[in-house]
């Protein structure tokens, strides 16, 4: 636990004290919870946490710290959590009892514990899981956890991941999250923010401004640092420097009286440390350089690398001692590693201020020392510690192989964004070091490969790409070599549908991978060319060159291999879905076999999406659903499979009806798969009505050429949205606009334009019906409608004949959308027809819920049309009850203003909301208040003209009014319309 100083007393916050106990106690009662405590540097955030523990543990919790450090680029992932578990371990059983439990989380707590690189890559949603399994095991009733971490700002990537995903998880545990940061560190681009952002949304979440002192309060503090009451003088430049700074205020107050006390912070702390003796000035700036602490071990060792024989040995510890007794240092005791006591600064600002008053080169020698002692015992520090002090020394030779080491220790601790960084260091510092490839024992290629891996395998697909082909090029003079990579490179790039530059790498790689022997690499080449083919729609290629994939796969015994292979035959397998299905469970036991993870989790989603497009949405969700943990559980949520079958997961559950927003897994969302994320999640979201639905639609625009997936998902959504808000105009331009750039990005008839066409001709429809009511039957608009209509069904047409979707048949979902286009033109045209409407619904019922209840919708609109009032009044009540059972307030809403216009009688539908007119004579005069004649109204409430006379004629009887618009005003003024 930190010490602030003993001289200063604690003041004032008072209340930030009882909101800290609320949660402790919410959690003694089993509401877990997060307190997040920001504020300025120096503000009291240290002073505040630590009292609030002191309160706890004397209430009878568990109070453990955990506190995040500041390396620079290079980081120490889980340092925060590996802190507070070790110290939990030494105090509670439970932890052991995880361990044994979940191997993943030895590898963060037992140093000794071997891990492969293949098996670590398996367990990274078990760690998270066994890090918060761990916490919860450790709070109880009668002594709830409370876990301090502080610093968030200097917080490692995976520190960050793991405290979302502990905050995600948390139901019923006896469990309070206390974090720190300082809000003045937090740049716009810093990393801490979207995290913060994230986590301030979430309910169980609380937030603490933590604001300077008070003029009062400051009083109260600075007369207990002083021992008495200052006078008014001093008070007042003491309040003037600080401006409510406690450190500063108290750092003031200690420096005496004077005139002339210094205006930095950092002069004053200079001053204190001036005024000390030599051997403790040595002493404050060597630890100063290691940041706010240091391992005691590796501090008295580093000192001594200056050390002449026969120096005191007791040197050191008096220098300590003293240092400890003028508040400038101090010492933590480790209880879970014994010998293991840190030394820390009583607080981070004193630190920087000693750091930022040494000379580049006292600084360089400072880091030298370090290294020196890192280097003779390697227990002192880990890799990537070694590896920021020799950066920081300008010995390059050891920031190479201390940087490889530490990116190896990150891989089998499940830390990817940390082992890029760390690769990615050495392949900076490659050319700076002559000899490299020999200190490593690997050459740059196999370096940037493994940089590539990590990338993915992080969740940066383009940073994967980028790495790989820098890899490959470096192979231009061993062309057996460049060629046995190709394939490597080509995995990559079929994320990002590159398909022609793939088929064009496994070409070249085919043309030097000799066929006899089989070599692993040929058999991968030929697996990669088949899967690059088939999605190019040469499936006779695909086939045949699958098939030499398993042929070699067999020779060879390569399983996964053999999995991915089978995969690609099993899409390609369009007469019998069961058996593509049965195919792909096979390979999908096979890449298991393998330990192909990769290839497991393709099975997983090419499964998926063969139960989905053979309309067995349920099957498909269950599929999808395994799909996606098995893909968070082995590490890689965020590859190219793994976003895929989040994408899968967001679609099936909203074509199920469940319109819910997708919920948060506390996970980071890589910045390349947000948008993808974004524009499926836009379903759902327009099925809803969201507000911002058109907004999020437009902003996903820039990210079209990304992936033509963006641009077809995100784009058909907005035009949905565009018609639901009434702007048909803008909706139609858009879909005609979608169209031309994905006819330019696939082919003209790629088999999304179905869907597109279907939603131009609804929008197209509704704009109509409007013209209609303005103009008649015969209205020039109209006509001029359903002129630009025309090409959309022909396109819908002409794309199910020659979309050629694999197999050449339309799943049941294309079958819908065609249905649909149809009858939109028909409405189109004026002749709405109920039968297409239930033609279309009947196609959408294979699972399809949102679109079957839509199609409902428009079938019972048609049957009033047709004066079918008995069979309307039923469908609409199967309408409404599904619009309101999934969530769907558009639809719901549009329903309701059918069955109020042609007089059906809804459940929960309200008749009537004056004595005065009847709820039909209320329907006519706000017609009537739009402008609309007798025969438009007749046409909007499906009754004839005649009787809209008679209603307008009631109605000025009624109100005593000489005309329409006298009625309309003198009805508004009564509160008997709104207008």
């Amino acid at each position: 636990m930190p010490r602030p100083s003993a001289r200063a007393p604690f003041v004032a916050r008072t209340s930030e004290l009882d909101r800290l106990a609320g949660a402790v106690e919410r959690a003694r009662r089993g509401e877990p919870g997060v307190a997040l405590v920001g504020a300025d540097a120096g503000v009291g955030k240290t002073r505040l946490l630590t009292r609030a523990g002191e309160r706890a543990a004397d209430d009878g919790a568990t109070v453990v710290w955990g506190h995040c450090v500041d390396l620079g680029e290079v980081g120490l992932p889980y340092l925060p959590f590996t802190e507070a578990l070790t110290t939990l371990r030494s105090v509670h059983g439970s932890v052991d009892a995880i361990v044994a439990e979940r191997p993943a989380l030895a590898r963060l707590l037992d140093t000794a514990v071997p891990a492969d690189d293949e098996q670590s890559q398996g367990e990274r949603l078990q760690l998270f899981e066994s890090i918060a399994a761990a916490l919860a095991a450790s709070g109880t009733d009668e002594s709830p956890l409370v876990l301090v971490l502080e610093d968030l700002h200097w917080a490692d990537p995976s520190s960050r991941d793991v405290l979302r995903f502990v905050v995600a998880r948390l139901r019923s545990e006896h469990v309070a999250v206390v974090a720190s940061y300082r809000s003045d560190d937090l740049h716009r681009r810093h990393p801490l923010r979207p995290a913060l952002a994230e986590l301030r949304r979430h309910p169980r979440v609380d937030h603490l401004d933590l604001e300077p002192f008070t003029a009062a309060e400051l009083r109260e503090f600075t007369t207990g640092v002083a021992g008495d009451r200052l006078p008014d003088d001093a008070f007042e430049s003491v309040r003037t420097r600080s401006e409510g700074n406690a450190y500063f205020a108290e750092e003031l107050v200690e420096a005496g009286p004077g005139d002339e006390l210094p205006w930095s912070l950092a002069d004053v702390l200079r001053a204190r440390l001036e005024s000390l003796d030599p051997a403790v000035q040595a002493l404050a700036r060597t630890a100063s350089v290691s940041g706010r602490q240091v391992g005691e071990p590796l501090l008295r060792t580093a000192l001594a690398q200056g050390s002449a024989p026969g120096d005191d040995p007791a040197a050191f510890d008096r220098a300590l001692r003293e240092a400890i007794a003028h508040h400038v240092l101090a010492v933590e005791s480790d209880p879970g590693r014994a010998g293991r006591d840190t030394v820390v600064f009583r607080h981070a600002l004193l630190a920087e201020a000693v750091a930022s008053d040494l000379l580049p080169g006292e600084r360089v020698g400072v880091h030298r020392a370090y290294l020196a002692a890192l280097e003779g015992d390697r227990t002192l520090g880990s890799p990537a510690l070694r590896a920021h002090h020799a950066l920081a020394a300008h010995d390059l030779p050891a920031a190479l192989s201390a940087s490889r080491a530490a990116a190896r220790k990150a891989a089998r601790v499940l830390a990817p964004a940390e082992e890029l960084r760390h690769l990615e260091q050495v392949l900076d510092l490659w050319s700076a070091v002559p000899d490299a490839a020999e200190r490593l024992g690997e050459d740059r290629v196999t370096v940037g490969l493994a940089a590539a891996g990590a990338a993915d395998r992080s969740g940066d697909p383009d940073r994967a790409v980028a790495l790989a082909r820098a890899a490959l090029a470096a192979t231009d003079d061993d062309p057996q070599r460049q060629a046995s990579l190709r394939h490597v490179v080509s995995r990559y790039l079929l994320g990002f549908e590159r398909i022609d530059e793939v088929l064009e790498h496994t070409r070249a790689a085919l043309a030097v991978l000799p066929a006899e022997p089989p070599t692993l690499a040929r058999a991968w080449t030929l697996a990669t060319r088949a899967r690059a083919a088939m999605n190019a729609d040469q499936d006779d290629l695909a086939a045949e060159v699958a098939a030499e994939a398993l042929a070699a796969a067999h020779q060879l015994d390569a399983p996964d291999v053999e999995a991915d292979a089978l995969t690609t035959l099993a899409v390609l397998e369009v007469d019998d879905d069961d058996r593509a299905a049965e195919l792909l469970a096979r390979a999908r036991e096979r890449a298991v076999e393998a330990g192909d993870i990769s290839t497991e989790l393709r099975c997983w989603y090419n499964l998926a999406a063969n139960r989905y497009y053979a309309g067995q949405i349920t099957r498909a969700y269950d599929v999808t659903r395994d799909g996606v943990a098995r893909a968070r559980a082995t590490g890689l949520g965020w590859s190219t499979y793994g976003v895929e079958l989040r994408l899968f997961e967001d679609l099936v559950r909203y074509v199920l009806g469940d319109l819910s927003p997708t919920a948060s897994t506390g996970e980071t969302v890589p910045e390349g798969s947000a948008p993808a994320l974004n524009g499926v999640q836009l379903y759902a979201a327009t099925a809803r009505g969201d507000v911002d639905t058109i907004e999020r639609g437009a902003a996903l625009r820039r990210d079209w050429s990304r992936d033509g997936q963006i641009a077809l998902i995100s784009g058909g959504c907005s035009i949905d949205a565009l018609t639901w808000s009434r702007r048909f105009d803008a909706a139609v331009d858009l879909a005609v606009e979608l169209v031309e750039y994905l006819g330019r990005t696939w082919s003209d008839y790629f088999l999304g334009r179905i869907w597109l066409s279907a939603l131009a001709l609804a929008a197209l429809a509704d704009a109509a019906d409007a013209a209609r009511v303005r103009g008649g039957v015969a209205s020039p608009d109209a006509t001029a409608l359903v002129d630009r209509g025309a090409p959309f069904l022909e396109a819908a047409r002409t794309t199910a004949e020659r979309g050629r979707p694999r197999g050449g048949r339309l799943g049941p979902e294309g079958v819908a959308w065609l249905a649909r286009a149809v009858a939109e033109h028909a409405r189109l045209t004026g002749e709405n027809d109920p039968a297409l409407w239930e033609e279309a619904t009947r196609a959408f019922d294979y699972g399809y819920r949102y679109e079957a209840a839509r199609s409902r919708f428009r079938q019972a609109e048609a049957l009033c049309a047709a004066d079918e009032r008995d069979r309307a009044h039923v469908v609409a009540t199967e309408a409404l009850d599904e619009a309101m059972a999934m969530g769907a307030a558009p639809l719901a809403e549009a329903v309701r203003s059918l069955a109020r216009r042609a007089r059906l009688d809804l459940p929960g539908l309200r008749r009537t909301t004056s004595t005065l007119l009847t709820g039909r004579e209320e329907e006519v005069l706000l017609l009537v208040a739009e402008g609309l004649s007798n025969r438009q109204i007749g046409e909007r409430l499906f009754i004839s003209a005649k009787t809209v006379s008679v209603h307008v004629s009631n109605v000025l009887a009624k109100l005593g009014a000489s005309g329409r618009a006298e009625a309309v005003s003198l009805a508004h003024r009564r509160g008997l319309i709104e207008v």
